[in-house]
């Protein structure tokens, strides 16, 4: 994917781990499958704006705060 995607999907990664939350338990906060949230981390899909506020409010995090 691009660059950007992976930027964010490392930012996802990152803030995830500073909460000592799983890849399996935001996904299904999120309700995702785990391997597209692995995938999203990975920056290997191209994610709606939907999902980035999705993920970001399971974070309890800003989405401005998962982009560059």
């Amino acid at each position: 994917m691009t660059e950007l995607s992976k930027v964010i999907g490392c930012s996802i990664r990152s803030k995830r781990k500073e909460k000592n939350i799983t890849q399996e338990s935001l996904s299904l906060q999120c309700g995702i499958d785990r391997s597209y949230m692995g995938r999203i981390e990975r920056g290997e899909v191209n994610m709606t704006i939907d999902m980035l506020y999705k993920i970001a409010n399971t974070l309890e995090v800003d989405p401005k705060e998962l982009l560059p």
